[in-house]
């Protein structure tokens, strides 16, 4: 079967790079890292004037329900420009779990950005200080949530909270929201990915050694290749795993974790393809290409590690 974006979506993802392109993301990651929300919420705003933050609200609530596979074009798309803040949480998860409840309203508008812990996969809320909602799920019910201690993460700008529940639970689909938290991460990772390769390629195109253009070389040049290999195996995996998210099949959460531990994989490939091409100057707080790679190292365990996920296709299977 052959699987290819229409043009709608193609246009929805072309409007999202156009518009974060101009908002200067990577300037706004790093004052997120130093406390300072304020170029973030610009961009989140920016979001809300694109629908990215209604995608999964459901219509009576002012939301767009859309397809699982528009939500990964944007998630690949914010995983491209490393949008901070908590993405999959908010635009993923938050509405799954709040489905009858008249607060994602809010979440649709842009009114509230919300984060979410889900015992035990997902232990920790990211940027639960940021959010103005916090969810604790567990089980099949949901709580408001309240932050508790900080822990950094290997990415300054996506800082960990422990989260206690307040209130009075209510009932909840917690495993379909696991699973659209996992495909908005694997498809953010799959955007990552593609943009530390694309950084990748136009240094090697310009930068020399020995006299020669880096690459030229043929270690550079299989390098490079091999990520966009692994990016372009682990691309279909995110949206067919949006398709079976849709239909409801049977098959949802293999193909779910198949997504998600391809991505991984493929986006920690190119992240350490990177750094090579790059040399230590990427990994400067300068070089922007440092964003992607802490970014990479925190998102490849977030919503379940390879390992779990392989495990689960592996359970799948047998």
């Amino acid at each position: 079967m052959k699987f290819a974006l229409d043009e709608q979506q193609r246009d929805f993802a072309a409007s999202i790079d156009a518009a974060l392109g101009a908002a200067d993301v990577p300037a706004a990651v790093r004052a997120w890292a130093r406390g300072d929300t304020a170029p973030g919420r610009k961009v989140w705003a920016t979001l809300t004037d694109l629908g990215v933050t209604a995608l999964t609200v459901p219509e009576r609530y002012d939301g767009i329900e859309a397809h699982p596979v528009d939500l990964a074009v944007a998630a690949e798309a914010l995983g491209r420009w490393c949008v901070p803040g908590p993405l999959a949480e908010s635009i993923a998860v938050a509405p799954i779990l709040l489905a009858t409840d008249e607060r994602s309203a809010a979440l649709a508008a842009g009114e509230m950005i919300a984060t979410v812990a889900l015992s035990p996969a997902v232990p920790r809320a990211a940027d639960a200080d940021f959010a103005g909602l916090v969810l604790l799920a567990e089980g099949g019910s949901v709580h408001d949530g309240a932050a508790g201690e900080a822990h950094e993460s290997v990415d300054p700008a996506r800082k960990l909270f422990d989260v206690t529940a307040t209130g009075v639970g209510q009932q909840a689909d917690v495993a379909r929201a696991f699973e659209y938290g996992a495909l908005f991460t694997a498809a953010q990772l799959v955007g990552a990915g593609q943009a530390m390769l694309d950084t990748s390629v136009e240094y090697a195109k310009q930068r020399s050694q020995f006299g020669r253009i880096i690459g030229s070389y043929q270690a550079i040049k299989h390098k490079l290749a091999d990520v966009h290999i692994a990016l372009e195996l682990a691309r279909p995996l995110v949206y067919g795993a949006a398709l079976a998210l849709a239909d409801g099949s049977p098959d949802t959460a293999r193909d779910v974790s198949a997504a998600k531990a391809a991505a991984s994989d493929a986006a920690l490939l190119a992240a350490r393809s990177s750094l090579q091409t790059h040399g230590a100057i990427g990994f400067t707080a300068e070089h922007d290409l440092s964003l992607w790679l802490l970014r990479v190292q925190a998102l490849h365990s977030a919503w379940g590690d390879p390992t779990t996920h392989k495990r689960r296709v592996l359970e799948a299977l047998t």
